[in-house]
């Protein structure tokens, strides 16, 4: 399934992903992970991210998301087990 047949049934209004979001979840590698998410997971990520005001705030929560999707079992502080296709 490719990125747009995934957001296709959001409900919510699709948040783009910044240039910085790209580059960290890049440099650690993590891309495949991130794209393994379920739609609402990644435009959640991507939105609340995006609604900090504070430069600290955003590289704190950039780090939250970071270290979520490298554990692989945690989404937004909770546990989160992903179906396996």
């Amino acid at each position: 399934m490719n990125d747009e047949d995934k957001f296709a049934k959001l409900t919510r209004p699709r948040h783009p992903m910044p240039a910085f979001v790209r580059e960290a979840l890049l440099a650690r590698g993590l891309m495949d992970a991130y794209r393994a998410r379920p739609a609402y997971q990644q435009n959640d990520y991507i939105g609340w991210i995006g609604r900090a005001k504070r430069d600290a705030t955003i590289q704190k929560r950039l780090a939250q998301m970071l270290d979520e999707l490298e554990a692989g079992n945690v989404y937004m502080k909770m546990a989160y087990r992903p179906k396996h296709k």
